[in-house]
């Protein structure tokens, strides 16, 4: 396994994070689908091939998953990273969900419950909340933090603006800073490239990977003449925007560099994420121990100059105004001159 400071922290992390989303089971069976036994073989055999980096929320399986984790990790717990979120709806009452002092302080209480644990490493604050002025959310992270019921903070689907402001208020009064920013990023899905990692790469915040096979599109199990099948996860929880036919097309190629390497699609897949400078954790939420296994071996597979080049010319976001007129009016002469 390899290791490496998420963002500007001193937080250790496994290039590889283990998300627990698939624990328990709930009201979207094809996520909400591992049970005890099953998840005890996943977190261990994650412990040994060197994780450290867990990975949960208080909304998934009503909260099965937290507690899933928690007693699996069991006395295991202080060699490990927990990260989990708040935000989402976990009740049918008013108050529960958003981003608020109550239900972020309610949300914190009752994931320590869950996990067994008197500290969470990593708080994400899962979703933008419009209803919720910002320096509330920030003001209470920051108690949580100086209560030592969290460690470190993070934002998760957040516009790069927001994030951006967040940090220079949470600067400017002494709060504790985001140091990561969970995002949603693929072959298939590079809009953050944008603004969120540049932003990102300014401001020393690392940068860690939910969905890095698009929902398994790009673990290359899915063809174009099985993708409705009722009993596949994508059948069941397709949410994540692309073109399907061009994917299938960028699928091609990335079979194409699986045989030269003998590997997987979805090996090549996260082996490209790897290679992305910004990019600090990438979370694998695998629900078998082949899928595991698979994931695992993303860590010793490099790819090369030329393929990552291709898969990034391949896969590269249209860019958007003003970063197309930005580039295009570079000066050449200094440009030659900095080489």
């Amino acid at each position: 396994m390899k290791y490496v400071r998420l963002g500007n922290s001193g937080l250790i992390v496994s290039k590889l994070a283990f998300g627990a989303m698939t624990f328990g089971s709930g009201n979207i069976p094809s996520v909400y689908k591992v049970g005890q036994d099953q998840a005890q073989e996943l977190v261990d055999r994650a412990l040994a091939a060197g994780i450290n980096f867990f990975d949960t929320a208080d909304a998934y399986a009503d909260g099965q998953s937290e507690e899933m984790l928690g007693r699996l990790l069991g006395t295991r717990r202080k060699e490990t990273i927990i990260a989990t979120k708040a935000g989402n709806r976990v009740g049918p009452g008013l108050l529960q969900t958003g981003l608020s002092r109550k239900h972020l302080f309610d949300a914190c209480e009752a994931s320590l419950a869950r996990l067994n644990t008197d500290y969470i490493d990593l708080y994400i604050v899962h979703k933008t909340d419009p209803f919720t002025p910002l320096e509330e959310t920030l003001e209470a992270l920051n108690d949580l933090v100086r209560q030592g019921k969290v460690r470190y903070i993070g934002y998760s689907n957040w516009p790069a603006w927001m994030a951006a402001q967040a940090i220079q208020m949470q600067r400017e009064r002494g709060w504790a800073t985001f140091i990561n920013g969970q995002m949603y990023y693929s072959l298939v899905g590079r809009d953050i490239e944008h603004d969120t990692i540049p932003f990102m790469k300014n401001n020393g915040v690392g940068l860690t990977v939910w969905s890095p096979l698009a929902g398994g599109f790009l673990s290359g199990k899915y063809t174009r003449d099985n993708l409705n099948d009722p009993n596949n996860r994508l059948s069941g929880f397709d949410f994540l925007p692309h073109d399907k036919e061009w994917g299938f097309t960028v699928l091609d190629s990335i079979r194409d560099i699986a045989q030269e390497h003998d590997v997987t699609p979805a090996q090549v897949s996260l082996a490209w994420l790897l290679a992305q400078p910004q990019v600090s954790s990438v979370l694998v939420g695998s629900s078998k121990i082949p899928q595991l296994e698979d994931n695992l071996r993303t860590v010793e597979l490099n790819l090369s100059a030329e393929q990552l080049a291709a898969l990034d010319q391949l896969t590269r976001p249209t860019p958007l105004y003003p970063n197309w007129f930005t580039t295009m009016t570079l000066d050449a002469r200094i440009v030659e001159a900095l080489k």
